[in-house]
């Protein structure tokens, strides 16, 4: 991989030269270093030696990092401690970041080893329920019974494996590749989970309406920031899949990192992509500086094909006739808070009406309150007043040499001081985290132009870190079958 700071023109000069030499090489542009841009240079490039062709690839990022929303920081600015504060874990069904992370020899860990074992569902009033995950499987299966019966569990877990099964056939032919998201759903009948809202899709399989109100609901919030009524099947099956949960000792933005280090691609950071035009039967690309944006610079090298590898309508592109053959839908994206914070104290047993003498769950996931609807409150949080809160490490203050309890907070707007109060050390920030994901059977196709691709379509579908790596890859096997003249991603014959 080479990597360029704010020198991009001097670099792709010098990559004109070399590509210059091989004319038959395919020019492949992406915008975009987060998970799927990441994964698609890496297929390309795996793809391509496969099948004997060449491709040059070029990745234009407009931050200074390589990751999108996967991306660590560190206590108390020290290096020596991290925490994630963006994507923090996946599961061994996703094949190709689990894959990955063994291929380049990562170091697997438990994600938040020092949480506290203890999860409260607190619904603004008190606590609806509350288990204490350390104790013996058998122990909370059976206080979960008590309060929800047994049916509830057993068909939330065999709804939740049978709908992951069918989508994992996408990864694998005939259902791989895909030129139509909208096709491959109808064929997989997942359709039948992303055309009605969490809450009908659990109703329509006879899972208690309590069961899921509380612990359901509680995982659709903490994972996408939605209620039941507020998101669809398919997205709520995703919260529920998070078994055999790991991630990578230092970051999960490392995959993805080492995906564009191994895809030989020249990766030039801090530059924004603000153009595209069509020139003939290629592309010509105009960028400007990430950081400091000033007056758009043409790229030198024309592009046969352009993936971009972020939702386009927020990327500041402006596309000329002929680059799309259609318009790219906009859709509503959650705006999350993300705030981690350290303190010396646990959360006050007060603060959620409990006696002082009690000591307060360490991991607090919220749902609706009775008197609640699932529009309540800024985007539907309700008289909790955040997604959830939990204590994800232990840090050292270096002022006093103590560890403090390090909590990472999901909510839709600025936690209030009084809340956060006592802090030590603070840092917030907000994502577009994911989008809103309510209830469609039509989703915007990989393909939009005449050798463009865009790999966001996915996200309206489920969006994670692994299926966006898996957009990418498709978008890469693609365009990796054209240059071999082979016709693919079409649809399955019964």
């Amino acid at each position: 991989m080479k990597l360029h700071f704010n020198a991009a023109t001097v670099a792709v000069s010098l990559l004109g030269l070399s590509q210059a030499q091989t004319p038959q090489s395919r020019q492949i542009a992406i915008i975009g270093a987060g998970p799927a841009g990441a994964s698609s240079a890496y297929f390309l490039q795996k793809f391509a030696a496969e099948a004997g062709v060449n491709v040059n690839i070029t990745v234009f990022e407009k931050t200074d990092r390589i990751g999108g929303r996967t991306r660590t920081i560190n206590p108390f600015e020290d290096p020596a401690q991290r925490v994630e504060q963006g994507a923090s874990i996946f599961v061994q069904a996703n094949q190709i970041m689990y894959n990955a992370m063994t291929e380049f020899g990562l170091s697997p860990r438990t994600p938040d080893p020092d949480a506290d074992p203890v999860m409260g569902i607190w619904d603004g009033d008190c606590f609806v329920f509350t288990i204490d995950q350390s104790a013996p499987t058998w122990w909370n299966t059976i206080k979960v019974a008590l309060k929800y019966g047994l049916t509830a569990p057993q068909r939330a877990q065999t709804l939740t494996a049978a709908t992951i099964t069918k989508f994992l056939r996408i990864y694998n032919a005939p259902y791989f590749p895909f030129q139509s998201l909208t096709q491959r759903a109808q064929e997989l009948d997942l359709t039948s989970a992303t055309g009605v809202t969490g809450e009908q899709f659990l109703s329509q399989n006879n899972i208690g309406a309590r069961y899921a109100h509380d612990l359901i609901q509680a995982s659709t919030r903490v994972n996408y920031a939605s209620n039941l009524a507020n998101l669809h099947g398919l997205t709520t099956m995703a919260s529920l899949g998070a078994q055999g949960a790991t991630a990578v000792q230092g970051g999960n933005w490392q995959i993805f990192h080492e995906m564009a280090q191994r895809s030989g691609a020249t990766i030039s950071l801090n530059t924004a992509v603000v153009g595209i035009q069509k020139t003939g039967s290629q592309y010509t690309i105009q960028t400007t500086p990430g950081s400091t944006p000033g007056n758009p610079t043409a790229h030198p090298v024309n592009f046969d094909n352009v993936i971009i590898a972020n939702p386009y309508q927020f990327s500041g592109i402006s596309a000329g006739q002929g680059v799309f053959q259609g318009p790219i839908e906009q859709i509503a994206y959650v705006q999350l808070h993300v705030t981690i914070f350290s303190s010396p104290r646990r959360l006050s047993p007060g603060y959620f009406d409990l006696p002082n003498s009690a000591t307060a769950p360490g991991t607090v996931l919220t749902t609706l309150a009775q008197s609640d609807t699932s529009t309540s409150g800024v985007d539907g949080v309700g008289k909790a007043g955040f997604f959830s809160i939990s204590i994800i490490a232990k840090a050292t203050n270096p002022q006093t040499q103590q560890q403090e309890y390090v909590y990472k907070i999901f909510s839709p707007q600025v936690v209030t001081a009084s809340f956060l109060s006592p802090i030590s050390w603070y840092k917030p920030h907000v994502f577009n985290s994911y989008p809103k994901s309510t209830p469609r059977v039509t989703f915007q196709d990989p393909i939009v132009g005449a050798g463009v691709y865009y790999t966001s379509g996915m996200e309206a579908f489920i969006s994670t870190m692994e299926t966006s790596a898996l957009m990418g890859k498709n978008v890469a096997r693609l365009i990796v079958d054209n240059m071999l003249g082979t016709s693919s991603g079409g649809p399955v014959t019964p």
